[in-house]
């Protein structure tokens, strides 16, 4: 799980600051104010990790990617290539790991990545690591920091070399020479290890920079449309893909598997139960079933609405219904230790569902899965209001705690964005909302009264006189 972040430097983010995360993190704010980009520096990270590439500093665009952010001038601050692109961000380990240097052994169960990217050659666009480091903490002390930096010698130079503080990492004798390029933007490179000596454990380093990414999931805001028919073969996809396409997929294969979860110090229940009690939950459906087509490796959905007996083909029901589904399949399909961002995850629902998609997030981070908690994360971009209001509930009536739920929100500021954390206290009151965080429902209201009431005396006084 993710615990900070912040960026430097990116698209709309002179400067996000320290961005604390929590279970559900929630961002908030108006239209092309960078929200959406916090995210997706994310994904950015994802499917650089994922590429084959290992050369591709950062993997912006491409038939496989999951985001397209253009060129390397696209993801610069005010398109200044001068500047550095600068993050950081940090992350428990699910158990300790240990490195030794020399005859000492040391333990770490947190880690802290930071890294610099800068434009070698403006001409071409060519990104390059600046620098980058590991920070290796058992709890809270800190017992190693290592990385590599750029040499400074000159435009097309690409030597670097390796630094490490706390302790020392010697060279091996014999092996004078100097480093070449990082992996990608967080990978030693295989030199590494036999130009110094105990340095097994970076490769460790790298897996864990790797593991993590591969437990990030991401849902877009354009999600597929639904169909009457599905084809499944057996596989086991990796999540409801960045559109949901694969979602009815996902559903098959964890029935398939017997996945089962369960609130604690309650019954488990079928995968697949579980997605129908979350329609329930938030009155979208009565019942869906997922029948087989006889002879065929093809599938139709079919769902009861409120109000009727006959079971409908999914796209004969309400767009909303569609939309929603991969995002509820996702954060109960995604393992243990997944984090998960969705962007929009309440489009084309109407309030009442809005606020009733709070308390399915809510049981996603709850819930537990082969005797363990699922320890899942969820980062949420949305324009919900109703949401917002439903987890300030949760916290009033103590269903989660004030630090399980983070909210921000992004505006921009004179061409550069800004995030403000809101500040909730223990009873789920916000003590900060900013100016026109959702515009001014109560002036609204409070306006139509007073016109309401004006006209009706206006009418009154024309009906005396005549």
């Amino acid at each position: 799980m993710l615990s900070h972040l912040s960026i430097k430097n990116f698209k709309g983010w002179k400067d996000t600051g320290d961005i604390e995360l929590a279970p559900i993190t929630v961002l908030f704010g108006s239209n092309s104010s960078g929200k959406s980009s916090i995210g997706q520096f994310l994904v950015m990270l994802k499917q650089t990790v994922q590429q084959s590439d290992r050369k591709t500093v950062l993997m912006l665009s491409g038939d496989k990617a999951s985001v397209n952010l253009g060129t390397p001038s696209d993801i610069f601050h005010n398109h200044d290539m001068q500047e550095k692109i600068k993050f950081e961000y940090d992350w428990s380990l699910d158990k300790k790991s240990d490195f030794g240097i020399g005859k000492n052994r040391r333990r770490y169960n947190r880690v802290k990545f930071k890294a610099d990217i800068q434009v070698n050659d403006p001409e071409i666009q060519y990104l390059e690591v600046g620098r980058f480091a590991y920070e290796l903490f058992e709890d809270t002390r800190q017992r190693l920091a290592v990385g590599m930096k750029k040499l400074d010698e000159g435009l097309g130079s690409r030597n670097y070399e390796l630094f490490s503080e706390i302790e020392e990492l010697k060279r091996t004798k014999g092996r004078a020479w100097k480093l070449t390029e990082p992996m990608k933007y967080y990978g030693f490179p295989d030199a590494a290890l036999a130009y110094y000596q105990d340095s097994d454990f970076l490769q460790d380093l790298n897996l864990h920079q790797e593991n993590l990414f591969s437990k990030f999931y991401y849902l877009g805001p354009l999600r597929s449309k639904s169909s009457r028919i599905y084809s499944w073969a057996g596989t086991n996809p990796d999540s409801v893909g960045d559109d949901g396409i694969y979602t009815i997929q996902a559903i098959l294969s964890a029935k398939h598997e017997g996945r089962k979860l369960r609130f604690p110090h309650t019954n488990y229940i079928p995968f697949e139960a579980v997605i129908g009690n979350a329609l329930q939950k938030m009155e979208l459906i009565e019942n869906y079933k997922i029948n087989r087509i006889e002879n065929r490796q093809d599938y139709e959905v079919k769902v009861k609405i409120k109000g009727t007996s006959e079971y409908v083909s999914l796209p004969d029901v309400g767009f909303g219904v569609s939309q929603v589904l991969p995002v509820i399949v996702q954060l109960f399909y995604a393992p243990s230790g997944s984090i998960i961002f969705i962007e929009q995850p309440e489009i084309h629902l109407h309030p009442k569902a809005q606020t009733l998609l709070a308390d399915v997030l809510i049981d996603a981070i709850n819930m537990r899965e082969n005797s363990k908690d699922r320890k899942i994360q969820v980062i949420i971009e949305t324009h919900s209001e109703y949401l917002l209001r439903r987890l300030q509930m949760r916290i009033s009536d103590k269903t989660i705690k004030t630090e399980e739920m983070k909210a921000y929100f992004a505006n921009n500021c004179a061409n550069r964005s800004k995030l403000e954390e809101l500040q909730v206290d223990t009873y789920g009151n916000i003590l900060n909302w900013p100016e026109g965080f959702f515009g001014d429902m109560e002036k609204d209201m409070y306006t139509q009264a007073m016109n309401a009431m004006d006209r009706r005396i206006k009418e009154r006084d024309m009906q005396h006189n005549e």
